[in-house]
């Protein structure tokens, strides 16, 4: 704080302190680019609380909630949150990481396809088959064109 003649005038500044911690881990004037390295965090929700102090000397507190998640992709497939299972419960888990090196054997999920892509398979498959039906009549004025007549497609044409 500098004192001004009848005035006290405080270096507007922000601390940034992490999941509870008495110490800031971040402590600079304002205007601030802050940036915060969640490597070294474990992954799981953390809080970050945001005090910062204006030229009057009032604050001002924010607090975020935020989740980090450095380690691999976890995929767990055949078993949901909140389910109900009795008896042998089976399911299999895989976990995907950037710096892994890339097996294409282990690119996607293992999992079951979804009904619903079963249901528009079989709309599909229906309706293609529906269309073909319906194409397989020739329309009366066509029927004797040269493009669908019997007799044109087996003569052949002749050369003058």
């Amino acid at each position: 704080m500098t004192a001004e003649p009848g005035n006290l005038v405080a270096t507007p500044h922000v601390r940034v302190y992490l999941d509870g911690d008495p110490q800031p881990v971040i402590d600079r004037e304002l205007p601030a680019d802050i940036a915060l390295d969640t490597r070294s965090l474990a992954d799981g929700v953390h809080r970050l609380v945001i005090r910062a102090e204006g030229q009057n000397g009032r604050e001002g507190v924010e607090e975020i909630l935020f989740t980090v998640h450095n380690g691999p992709g976890i995929v767990v497939s055949g078993l949901r949150p909140n389910s109900v299972r009795r008896g042998i419960v089976r399911f299999s888990v895989d976990a995907f990481s950037t710096d892994d090196p890339f097996e294409p054997r282990r690119a996607e999920a293992r999992s079951s396809i979804p009904v619903w892509v079963w249901v528009m398979s079989l709309f599909v498959v229906a309706w293609a088959v529906w269309y073909a039906a319906r194409m397989w009549d020739v329309p009366g004025p066509y029927a004797k064109t040269p493009t669908y007549g019997h007799e044109a497609a087996s003569e052949s044409p002749t050369r003058r």
